[in-house]
């Protein structure tokens, strides 16, 4: 029995929240953190999971991934992609995170979208930090992850009459 929280105890709502609120509240999730795990498959079949910093843009992800690594080599041998990202956890009333299934698409530098993805990926920060010319952005690719689908899930939906787990699929 929860003591302040009455509410994670069963019965528990299973009611679809509507889709705008559902994209609202994996937007807000998306913008409380900046890294996530990206899960690829390498080319023996293999799982890759690698944490990775990440920015937003709506429900597009924008990665910068480091030039001839594992997940950058299995994005461009097989565009599906997985990537997780979850709030803190302090008990069952703050469960919160999303699993989006995308297609990643690696943009080469100075081709469309590259500097759409380069305005949304915040790379001033490290490259200050890495003692790294910021004045002009990396002429490396960026990876655009466009989801097709989604599993969102928090706990607190439940005090607001909804299921925890909620899915979305693109139209």
């Amino acid at each position: 029995m929860s003591t302040a929280y009455k509410w994670v105890e069963p019965p528990w709502p299973e009611k679809k929240l509507p889709r705008d609120q559902l994209e609202d509240r994996v937007q807000q999730l998306l913008g409380t953190t900046n890294m996530c795990t990206l899960a690829t498959v390498d080319g023996k079949g293999r799982p890759i999971a690698s944490p990775i910093e990440y920015y937003a843009d709506g429900l597009d992800i924008y990665l910068l991934p480091d030039p001839g690594t594992p997940k950058l080599k299995a994005m461009q041998r097989d565009p599906h992609v997985c990537i997780a990202v979850h709030g803190a956890y302090h008990g069952w009333h703050s469960a919160r995170g999303v699993q989006i299934f995308g297609k990643a698409e690696i943009i080469e530098p100075h081709a469309e979208g590259w500097e759409r993805g380069m305005s949304i990926f915040r790379y001033h920060e490290w490259m200050t930090d890495l003692g790294m010319d910021a004045s002009k952005p990396f002429e490396r690719q960026v990876c655009k992850i466009v989801p097709y689908k989604m599993l969102y899930t928090e706990t607190w939906l439940w005090k607001l009459g909804f299921g925890a787990k909620q899915r979305w699929e693109k139209s």
